[in-house]
């Protein structure tokens, strides 16, 4: 409370007193947010967390990604950002994210294909966020800072070789994405859908971000074409279709190393170990699948 203190007595001046004080908000594995008043307007704080860094996080990237977004109507105002504190303050938006399946319903599935295309094809964001690097990224983090490599590893690692060579072609070229498109980072604003928590935000393989969203929220083929039919314009096709349910595997790759990795530097109390297995053993399952070589042919055509 003392360090959130001094950040309100940082921002009071810009931005007026605290007339609410500051209320923690749900969700959350890397950073602290908090809704706070100051001035008679409301803000979100969002204090991030220490040592981020080698989870791939830049903060100055976030904030500019954050504005972006903003801009593009997908996103909440940048309001202000303290530097040494680490500090991004945002305006309030006035919604609720999606719960568990709600992403699946109509209207829902529409306009997140929509509004995933919006941020796709709007201005580049400034850091890179490769989703086949990532996860080797993440397991020499791991080992500079003593841990071991996940006994899934080496398998999970031969299925996303597999994958990146059949997936070609100018739809993979990169994009701005969100790639952390978690069921919490969804909100429901009024008529519209917004997404917060742009730290991992950077250029990425489009397919990803369709990915991640379908993958985190678990969508079912059904919804996976309507996904595709709302960003495209047009009918799923079988090359989209099998390119999305191969970056799920990737998506699941990247969660399970970010929570190998956690396992190792994370400050909140979570079991990552846990979280790591769970996606591994999601990801493993649909590389054992038949379905996967049929993707690998239809993707590769």
């Amino acid at each position: 409370m003392a360090e959130l203190d001094a950040l309100l007595t940082k921002l009071e001046p810009e931005l007026g007193a605290v007339t609410q004080p500051p209320r923690a908000l749900d969700g959350g594995f890397t950073n602290h947010n908090y809704r706070v008043g100051l001035g008679g307007e409301d803000y979100v704080l969002r204090v991030c967390g220490k040592d981020t860094s080698v989870l791939g996080i830049d903060r100055d990237n976030e904030r500019e990604a954050t504005r972006i977004a903003a801009a593009l109507g997908i996103g909440p105002d940048v309001v202000t950002f303290l530097d040494d504190e680490q500090c991004l303050v945002t305006r309030f938006v006035e919604g609720a994210p999606l719960g568990d399946g709600e992403l699946r319903a109509e209207p829902y599935v529409s306009q997140a294909g929509r509004m995933l295309r919006t941020l796709h094809d709007g201005p580049p964001f400034p850091a890179m966020f490769n989703g086949f690097t990532i996860a080797p990224e993440h397991l020499e983090a791991m080992l500079e800072r003593g841990g071991s490599p996940p006994r899934q590893y080496a398998d999970a690692a031969a299925a996303a070789g597999r994958i990146r060579a059949v997936l070609h072609g100018g739809e993979h070229v990169l994009v701005p994405c969100h790639n952390d498109l978690l069921a919490g980072n969804v909100l429901r604003a009024g008529d519209r859908l917004m997404l917060v928590d742009w730290e991992y935000a950077g250029m990425n393989d489009r397919f990803f971000d369709l990915a991640n969203l379908a993958v985190n929220n678990e969508f079912d083929q059904d919804d996976e074409a309507r996904l595709l039919e709302a960003y495209f314009g047009e009918p799923a096709s079988d090359r989209h279709r099998a390119e999305l349910s191969l970056m799920r595997i990737i998506s699941d790759f990247r969660e399970a190393m970010w929570g190998a990795l956690q396992s190792v530097v994370g400050e909140i109390e979570m079991d990552y170990t846990a979280y790591a297995d769970k996606h591994f053993a999601r990801l493993l399952d649909a590389a054992a699948s038949p379905r996967f070589e049929e993707d690998l042919r239809a993707a590769a055509a």
